[in-house]
């Protein structure tokens, strides 16, 4: 058995979840192989999730067809079974081999595990089991609180396979719902309660759930809260937190409405704003969202623009280290080149996401994804605000030879962590 004492520093120190920490106790000798394991695992699941969902799309389809439901204009849309044959091995793919996954299993973060488990909550989703569905996302809220908006994208799929109409004056939709709801909870408080029996303690709530909604580690990373609190007075900072931490939440309801029909496409853009919205995202959040871009291939000509998004997302991707390694180890440029980059990169999630939603739905949807960018654009121009302001105080501050004053904390204050530039990019 681990000390309680020792578990609980680690807990506030590593900000992780006390389970994690205590599986890593015994597996922390065999730490590269837990990581890489984890992926694998990851990559099965989505693979096995991905079948399931292809069969029920494509016995839709085949009803449909029989009903004479479709308009001639659309049957170069239906997908065939060599097609849907070939999508589960691509999604897995995509995410095995993608960079941002490889990146974050070498730098060993524990966003891996988060994937995993939200991959077979993914899984059972889509298997029709409700029990094992509200554990995993029970886990997944556990891991990191944001995969709680995954509540609603569940309850829809379940409820369609179920037969039952989401309609407000049904009691089928509320019974179902509560059952659902108590599962979900009843988990979630186990899990917590075991976390209590193994500390004796209530220690890692504020120690890792208040570290994520309160967000006091200002180290650079590829998320949005880092530069701007960093900038911004401190009595204005609980107010701005608050509007910041609402966005990862607030999309769920405007999207529930819209794409209530689209429960698997639904949870796809709940994980992408997850990835752009949260505190303290990584690059492994982005590839577990990017997996899912195959299923919808056969949509890929209804796209608008998806070109400049796609090379904002490449090109920031390659500047991100070399940006890192000018301001922190160079000192020839400073934290607004970084956040720059940081900016653009989000800008790109959030405009590839508007795009495939428009393009998979064949719909306008320019007031749900308006807001984020909006978001965004406050964002630069605070930023661009802030630097305005310091040149016209010290004329010195804005030249690229001069490392600011929050440059310096981050150099003094994580010199030791950044000696692994990768890594701190991947797991701040």
């Amino acid at each position: 058995m681990v000390p309680s004492r020792n578990l609980v520093r680690t807990s506030q120190g590593e900000r992780q979840t006390p389970l994690v920490i205590y599986l890593f106790h015994f597996l922390i000798e065999y730490a590269e192989m837990v990581f890489m394991i984890t992926d694998v695992l990851t990559a099965v699941a989505l693979y096995l999730a991905i079948q399931d969902f292809n069969k029920v799309v494509f016995k839709k389809q085949k009803l449909l067809i029989e009903l004479d439901k479709y308009a001639p204009d659309v049957a170069e849309l239906i997908q065939t079974p060599m097609e849907m044959h070939y999508t589960p091995l691509k999604v897995a793919l995509f995410y095995l081999l993608n960079p941002y996954t490889v990146m974050s299993c070498v730098a060993k973060s524990t966003c891996a595990i988060n994937n995993t488990v939200i991959a077979f909550f993914i899984l059972a989703t889509i298997k029709g089991s409700a029990f094992l569905s509200a554990v995993f996302l029970a886990l997944a809220t556990y891991q990191s609180l944001y995969p709680l908006t995954l509540f609603a994208p569940a309850l829809l799929y379940l409820l369609q396979r179920q037969f039952i109409p989401v309609k407000l004056k049904s009691k089928g939709f509320w019974l179902y719902t509560v059952q659902y709801a108590a599962l979900y909870l009843c988990s979630l408080v186990v899990i917590i309660c075991l976390s209590f029996f193994l500390l004796n303690s209530w220690d890692f709530i504020p120690a890792v759930y208040g570290f994520i909604l309160s967000v006091p580690d200002l180290t650079p990373n590829i998320g949005l809260f880092w530069y701007f609190f960093a900038e911004m007075f401190e009595h204005f900072s609980l107010f701005f937190v608050c509007v910041f931490q609402i966005n990862a939440f607030f999309y769920t309801i405007p999207l529930a409405i819209k794409l209530k029909d689209h429960p698997v496409f639904f949870l796809f853009v709940q994980i992408a704003i997850i990835s752009v919205f949260k505190s303290y995202p990584t690059v492994g959040d982005i590839a577990l969202y990017m997996a899912f871009l195959p299923v919808w291939s056969h949509l890929y000509r209804f796209l608008r623009n998806i070109f400049i998004p796609s090379c904002l997302l490449i090109v920031c991707s390659v500047l991100f280290p070399v940006l890192w390694h000018l301001w922190i180890y160079s000192g020839s440029a400073n934290s607004n080149f970084y956040y720059a980059i940081t900016l653009t990169f989000n800008v790109g999630q959030v405009f590839g996401g508007g795009r495939a939603e428009e393009g998979s739905l064949d719909v306008k949807v320019p007031l749900l994804w308006n807001v984020p960018q909006a978001i965004l654009f406050v964002c630069f121009s605070c930023s661009w605000r802030s630097s305005s302001v310091a040149w016209a105080e010290n004329p010195l501050r804005g030249h690229p030879c001069h490392l600011d004053a929050h440059s310096v904390k981050a150099v003094r204050g994580h010199r030791g962590t950044a000696k692994s530039g990768l890594g701190k990019l991947v797991a701040p």
